[in-house]
């Protein structure tokens, strides 16, 4: 119990002050990105080209982007050699209708806000209380892991009322992620028609918005809303936890809205003081709980009870 209790007090408060505080993300970190066609040399289709989902078109005078079929590989920015397509730190990339996952350059005029929230019958039923059911239609469990993480201490989707259900005949709507292959299109439909009315959809992930790099296969059906009517569109291959959790929430009329913007990269949080040596004392424990001899590293010995 003693140890338990050290352990809970070097590791700290891990929950994150996402949606009061803007979350801290990598460098590496790719979301919506920003065109300027005014770069492209005469003629020049490179990043076209280069896009393995047919997610890009350009021209001297546009560029258009669905992030619906986006993969976010960096392709396209590899191939374009004068930087007219760059990815932001902006996590925000949900929206309620599917034509508004294209991105267009240069910049047309906009809303100042983008509306996601559901309608007022509808959020005074699910805005604090949210159950989903999860279904897999044929993902390659990158979309599908990142719904998990939001389960964990670190973002801590219970804490907004929203929840994963075992049975749809629980749940107030679907999450979908996965091309939605042929075999599971009956078993998605029927999942859909057991949630009891009214329900909603999210479709999560490139697949499951455009069959992403299955598009036009001939057993892909290119998404979720070739099945069911789809109410939010997340995309990303995968999409962060983050994009996830802002769209929900979103949905749910529980973010204040703010214009689309680059937002600036931000450095991640520090590690609690002492946090790092405590898990590698607790690392070596286990390994000598194995019988490794750390002394000539873990491929001298085999652990306790090998064959």
């Amino acid at each position: 119990m003693l140890k338990a209790l050290l352990a809970r007090v070097a590791q700290g408060h891990r929950t994150a002050a996402y949606p009061d505080r803007e979350p801290a993300l990598p460098a590496r970190f790719r979301g919506r990105p920003e065109l300027d066609p005014t770069r492209c040399p005469e003629g020049c289709q490179a990043c076209v080209d280069a896009c393995p989902t047919g997610a890009l078109s350009a021209d001297r005078a546009m560029m258009s982007l669905d992030l619906g079929r986006c993969l976010f590989c960096i392709e396209c920015t590899r191939a374009c050699p004068n930087g007219a397509l760059e990815f932001t730190q902006d996590y925000r990339l949900a929206a309620r209708k599917r034509s508004e996952l294209v991105v267009t350059g240069p910049a047309v005029t906009r809303a100042p806000e983008r509306a996601l929230a559901l309608a007022r019958e509808l959020r005074s039923l699910f805005g604090r209380s949210l159950k989903l059911r999860q279904v897999s239609a044929g993902g390659c469990n990158g979309c599908e892991s990142d719904v998990n993480v939001l389960g964990t201490l670190v973002f801590d989707l219970g804490r907004f009322g929203i929840q994963f259900v075992a049975s749809p005949r629980h749940a107030d709507g679907l999450l979908i992620t996965g091309p939605v292959m042929e075999n599971m299109r009956l078993a998605l439909k029927k999942t859909y028609d057991a949630v009891p009315e009214p329900k909603i959809v999210v479709a999560v992930g490139a697949c499951a918005i455009s069959g992403g790099p299955y598009i036009d296969h001939p057993e892909a059906h290119n998404g979720a809303d070739a099945v069911v009517p789809v109410d939010l569109y997340v995309p990303g291959c995968p999409p962060h936890p983050y994009t996830i959790l802002e769209g929900l929430l979103g949905l749910l009329g529980r973010l204040e809205q703010r214009p689309l913007s680059a937002q600036p990269a931000q450095p991640a949080d520090e590690p609690p003081a002492g946090a790092l040596k405590w898990g590698i004392e607790r690392a070596e424990d286990g390994m000598r709980h194995l019988g490794v001899d750390l002394g000539k590293g873990p491929s001298s010995q085999e652990p306790k009870g090998s064959p």
